[in-house]
């Protein structure tokens, strides 16, 4: 993946990795051409057709450098068919340059960085030698060589060829692993995209979940037993106290809902404590259907809190709830311990009972849910004919 193609949801605009932003063998490719060429102009040893044709020749390697070689250094295009179709072109038209008028060497300083951009391994080694032919074919085919001349010619040639080989590779190496690093963040910041959109969408997942188990625990419960109260009074001739529950019911409900959409506290807390909210709910349940409730509180009762309180509150009512529904009990209890470190909330009823291991409905998963959200453990035991157990601990 380029570091262009990354398009990242940022305030300001990516920074431009260093081999992008700063394109120095461009400066050094144009100043050292130049330079090159004023001298082979300047050189009055050789004559004027000797010097048109070596500009001609250096004119052409510039051509070949803007159509061939520039592109292929930008694209990164090791070893690629522009690349080796530049520097076979330097081969051709450089050499003869070089041989025609010695001042056209001063190109080398441009040309030998542009091997290493451009090709790899045996290929460069082979091309940067290549370049430095014309010197050593100048020297040899001298006649009045001398053998001093030789040791300097030979030291000089040795100290550059090795420079080139030595510093091309590691600039090289350079320019790759910048490239590299650039990717590898071009692509970190994409993953770190795609983890804040991941991590949006499960927010908004869990945000519906708890919305569900919010309606689920307060409106479907308090629709319910509005329902069963106008049943109930629609059987009695004497409806009037399961009428009046049912208002009750129904306005409690709408508190519910109220504080539901304003993301409040659950209703039954506001302005009282917990173990209030938990003795109004048994006594609610004992009112609406005749079962006898116990609410006992164990341990020295103190303040928890709010997210402790709401899920307590909310395991008690599906609780109750399931018991008005499906147990068929006589007597409930109803009971909250204050440990030194916890607090365990318990309903037990000698109901109908059922067997654990099989599917339960949405109530159950969504308080064990509730519970484990919060570190806590919920432990449910029943059978058949032997009324129910819940046991949540915080």
């Amino acid at each position: 993946m380029s570091p262009r193609a990354f398009s990242g949801r940022r305030e300001i605009p990516a920074e431009a990795n260093a081999w992008e932003s700063f394109r120095g063998w461009e400066t050094l490719f144009a100043l050292t051409w130049t330079v090159s060429t004023v001298f082979v102009i300047l050189d009055d040893s050789h004559p004027a057709g000797t010097r048109a044709a070596t500009v001609g020749l250096m004119t052409l390697c510039a051509a070949g450098y803007l159509l061939f070689g520039r592109p292929a250094i930008i694209e990164d295009e090791n070893n690629s068919y522009r690349g080796v179709k530049y520097m076979a072109l330097m081969v051709a038209a450089f050499v003869p340059a070089s041989l025609l008028v010695p001042s056209a060497t001063f190109g080398l300083f441009a040309l030998c960085p542009q091997v290493f951009m451009l090709l790899s391994g045996g290929r460069a080694v082979a091309a940067v030698l290549v370049l430095n032919l014309a010197p050593a074919i100048r020297l040899l085919t001298r006649t009045d060589l001398e053998a001093g001349e030789v040791v300097l010619f030979a030291g000089t040639t040795a100290i550059a060829i090795t420079f080139a080989l030595v510093f091309g590779p590691w600039i090289s190496r350079i320019i790759h692993q910048s490239k590299e690093r650039a990717n590898l963040i071009a692509e970190l910041e994409a993953s770190r995209a795609e983890v804040a959109r991941l991590s949006a969408e499960s927010g908004a997942l869990a945000e519906r979940e708890r919305l569900a188990g919010e309606i689920h625990d307060t409106l479907a419960q308090g629709f319910t037993s509005i329902i069963m109260l106008i049943q109930a009074a629609q059987a009695q001739p004497d409806s009037a106290r399961h009428l009046h529950l049912a208002v009750q019911t129904a306005r409690e409900n709408l508190a519910e809902a109220r504080a539901l959409v304003a993301a409040l506290g659950p209703a039954p807390l506001d302005g009282s404590t917990l173990d209030d909210a938990l003795r109004r709910l048994s006594a609610r349940l004992g009112e609406e259907s005749g079962i006898t409730v116990n609410c006992a509180i164990d341990g020295e009762s103190r303040p928890l809190p709010p997210s402790t309180e709401v899920v307590l509150l909310r395991a008690a009512q599906e609780a109750l709830a399931n018991i008005r529904k499906h147990a068929a009990a006589h007597c409930v209890r109803l009971a909250i311990r204050y440990g030194a470190a916890d607090v365990t909330l318990t309903v037990e009823d000698d109901g109908t009972g059922f067997d654990p291991t099989t599917p339960t409905g949405y109530g159950l998963r969504g308080m064990r849910t509730r519970i484990e959200q919060q570190g806590g453990t919920l432990t449910v035991t029943s059978a058949p004919g032997l009324g129910t157990s819940v046991r949540a601990t915080l």
